[in-house]
């Protein structure tokens, strides 16, 4: 029996480990199939684009709804292994793999659909997303739909014991040490692991919002937001935690939403912590001020730096209904709600 390398197929162990962990996301692939099936009378009978397709899946899934013809664009080796999963599937009358970079790619017709799960850690950082757009402006036709259609990126301030608490009774050592070697690292890398919604301290913050349909590759070179949050319950402020949610078109029923939420089943995206190199006890209703930036990296275009700034809460300006137990934000509190009632009709 023919035996072959998987090394034909991928650049390294690591690249299978990620596909098999993607492939393994059952809330991603249930999204996109749903999303897909969804909206199968806008895909049946045209010709789709698969941006980035990697194994094959989301092609084959296209091909499932009826699609007439599905280009499947893949700039590396793992288009192989995709072609085999479309013959596996009996789609080849139908799928074609293309191995190539998509900025590069020759198609011989527009599209009327743009598939793409490109997606990075915190949405941005080694995503595609310039990719989806370039193939948006070259290929896809006038009104076509892209799946997802929009994106967004939430941040929260949030505990991290794992990285704090943890290491203060390690079997009755204390470790408190180690911790700080790890807190240390963690302040050059994010880090990526699930997070509870219990370690969570106030209500997520938009950071940015992508429309897939108009985004420019300048709209998200540099992110940067300013944010009061109102701490919802005491605890330990450790950190600010990343998330985001994608929403996919539809035309007849609810829209689908591949969310990345600490509430909502684990992804292989899981959430994204910047860890503080300190903590700080906050009570409820405390204001926590802080500034979050991204920014491309000038050597890897699809890489990001991110940063955050602590700020003092007594010196920025805080939302007009600020829930937090400042007298200045109490105040104001007030005089809304008197004005509020001076309005109703008496």
């Amino acid at each position: 029996m023919e035996t072959t390398d998987s090394r034909d197929y991928f650049e390294s162990y690591e690249d299978l480990t990620i596909h098999q962990l993607m492939l393994k996301d059952s809330a991603r692939n249930r999204a996109y199939r749903q999303a897909i099936f969804d909206n199968a009378d806008q895909i049946r009978g045209r010709t789709v684009l698969d941006v980035g397709a990697g194994t094959g899946i989301l092609s084959v899934l296209c091909a499932q709804a009826g699609a007439a013809k599905v280009y499947a664009v893949e700039a590396s080796s793992v288009w192989r292994l995709a072609q085999e999963v479309i013959s596996e599937n009996r789609f080849d009358n139908v799928v074609e793999v293309i191995n190539s970079r998509i900025e590069d790619a020759i198609l011989p017709e527009k599209v009327d659909v743009i598939v793409s799960e490109w997606m990075g850690f915190y949405l941005l950082h080694e995503g595609m997303l310039d990719s989806v757009i370039a193939a948006r402006d070259k290929f896809l036709k006038p009104g076509g739909l892209i799946f997802p259609e929009s994106a967004t990126l939430y941040s929260a301030p949030c505990c991290v014991p794992g990285m704090f608490d943890f290491w203060d009774d390690l079997e009755g050592v204390s470790m408190r040490s180690f911790g700080e070697k790890l807190r240390s690292e963690a302040s050059h890398k994010p880090v990526t692991a699930p997070v509870s919604p219990d370690d969570l301290l106030a209500d997520p913050e938009v950071v940015t919002w992508i429309d897939l349909r108009e985004a420019t590759p300048a709209d998200v070179d540099s992110i940067k937001m300013q944010h009061v949050a109102v701490a919802n319950k005491a605890g330990k402020y450790q950190g600010i935690c990343l998330w985001f949610t994608c929403t996919f078109p539809s035309y007849s029923t609810e829209p689908v939403a591949l969310s990345t939420a600490p509430d909502e089943p684990e992804t292989h995206w899981k959430q994204t912590t910047i860890v503080l190199p300190t903590e700080v006890p906050v009570e409820e209703k405390a204001p926590i001020a802080y500034e979050l930036s991204l920014a491309r990296t000038n050597e890897n275009s699809r890489r990001y730096n991110i940063e955050v700034t602590m700020l003092d809460p007594e010196e920025v300006q805080h939302p007009e209904y600020c829930g937090c137990h400042m007298t200045k934000c109490i105040l104001v509190r007030a005089m809304l709600d008197r004005y509020e009632m001076e309005s109703l009709p008496k």
